[in-house]
């Protein structure tokens, strides 16, 4: 049989309740690819390959014994390390944390997915606290793009982005609060989703910004986005935030047709500065769709200007005990960042909600005219690793925190996002979004779906020479 790994989980799943492959060989293949590519890529910095393992022959002995294995019956996952597992320290990228406790049990998500059969192999790389955009940790070294190595895998979900890309896992977990699923996302040339803010319960994930964290995913298909988002989707008791809305199923929709769907590109600040690739990319994502008209939001530099100020602030006093006491034993690229934000005065905290309101309700009243809106991940490829610096058109500008020039003023008011992957002649990998209304992720999925289904969007497989090599497999 072929890579089993070659297809996506839905399929895998598929093939593993019909016992044409067991979850344990699937299983087996995946940790094998770990062993043979997290040297070259350093995107897994745990692996679970006795409890993995473990947990696939009970799959295999649930399909013996005629009893439902579960949606997603064998199919391996990851994790960003920010994400309780029972049994193992919660580390959020840091050092700080490497001697609390164990968790004494499973992110409620994990839970989940555990529950419906799905194989946890691993957590993934990150940037310390979630705070950045490149994956490039102090204590844990950088994640490496699977279509070059040479290049930021995006952060700080890149470990997440990249375990997916080289196909070591069907999709992984992530966070975004600031543009975290989406920039690593597009980098690494797979589908991200960031549900609206509140939609899917954060018990069990180390906080960073409790007014803008996100839990999402990546896939390589727009049907394992809705199938896994579906499966985590539901009321938590112990995450009051997350009773707002009923479940509402986004994969039986997906087939549903799009025509005369009214479609917005994002124009002025999400164009300015972006490479000519990002917008050919962005024009032929709209274009698919038939018949669009651009679109001009006001008020998008305050917006980011107050997320920023929201993200430094509420990170640093969440840190801030350790950040008197500890400061050595941070990143210094995330402690000095948060020892900005522990500064800033109340009066600015409080411009930033009024900013937010102003800036939703914006929002609200254009989605009232249009289902989606369009617009670029990031104003450029996936960056070197050595680079510093980002040239957005005429002005050269730090790297790190402009990544996200397109994605944080999005965040910040919690709409829908799903990244999806556009390949050009040019080479790599180019990210654009999908911006739904708030609580409308079938609508994002489905236009992705669509895309998907015309080609326009597709994850392809790194053509670098170390991922081609002979891998260990069963299959």
């Amino acid at each position: 049989m072929s890579d089993i790994l070659a297809l996506d989980g839905t399929a895998i799943a598929h093939e593993v309740r019909r016992q044409r492959i067991s979850a344990a060989v699937v299983t087996d293949a995946s940790l094998g690819r770990i062993t043979a590519l997290n040297e070259s890529l350093n995107c897994f910095t745990s692996v679970f390959s006795r409890n993995a393992m473990k947990d696939a022959d009970a799959v295999d002995q649930n399909i013996a014994r005629n009893l439902d294995p579960g949606p997603l019956a064998g199919v391996p996952f990851a994790v960003k390390n920010l994400f309780d597992v029972k049994g193992e320290t919660t580390l959020a990228g840091s050092k700080i944390l490497r001697d609390l406790p164990a968790a004494s049990q499973d992110a409620t998500v994990i839970a989940r997915l555990k529950s419906a059969g799905a194989i946890l192999v691993g957590t993934n790389n990150m940037d310390e606290f979630a705070y950045g955009f490149t994956t490039q940790n102090a204590h844990y070294g950088p994640t490496h793009n699977p279509h070059d190595l040479e290049r930021s895998a995006g952060g700080s979900s890149g470990g997440s982005a990249a375990a997916v890309a080289a196909g070591i896992v069907p999709f992984s977990l992530g966070s975004d609060t600031n543009g975290s699923i989406r920039v690593p996302a597009g980098f690494c040339g797979v589908f991200g989703l960031k549900p609206t803010l509140g939609r899917l319960s954060r018990t069990g994930v180390y906080p960073f910004v409790h007014a803008l964290d996100h839990v999402g995913l990546f896939a390589r298909s727009v049907r394992d986005l809705a199938l896994v988002y579906d499966l985590m989707q539901g009321p938590d008791p112990e995450d009051q935030f997350c009773l707002q809305r009923p479940v509402e199923r986004a994969l039986p929709t997906l087939s549903h047709p799009i025509a005369g769907w009214r479609v917005g590109m994002l124009d002025g600040w999400f164009h300015a500065g972006a490479t000519p690739e990002v917008l050919e990319a962005t024009v032929k994502v709209a274009s698919a769709l038939g018949t669009y008209r651009t679109v001009t939001l006001s008020g998008v530099a305050e917006a980011r200007a107050a997320a920023f100020c929201l993200t430094a602030a509420s990170g640093g006093a969440f840190h801030l005990k350790n950040l008197l006491t500890r400061p050595q034993d941070f990143d210094p690229a995330t402690r000095d960042r948060l020892f900005a934000g522990a500064l800033l005065p109340g009066a600015v905290i409080d411009r930033t909600h009024r900013i937010r309101r102003a800036f939703k309700n914006q929002l609200r009243t254009i989605f009232q005219n249009y289902d989606v809106l369009i617009a670029p991940v990031a104003p450029s490829t996936a960056p070197r690793l050595d680079q510093t610096t980002l040239q957005l058109g005429d002005r050269e500008v730090p790297l790190r925190p402009n990544i996200g020039i397109y994605t944080q003023p999005l965040s910040f008011i919690g709409l829908p996002i799903v990244s999806v992957p556009v390949n050009l002649p040019s080479g790599l990998p180019i990210g654009v979004q999908i911006i739904a209304a708030a609580w409308r992720e079938e609508t994002a999925l489905r236009v992705a779906a669509e895309l998907e289904q015309v080609g326009v969007a597709k994850v392809r497989t790194p053509a670098s020479a170390w991922a081609n090599r002979e891998m260990r497999s069963d299959c």
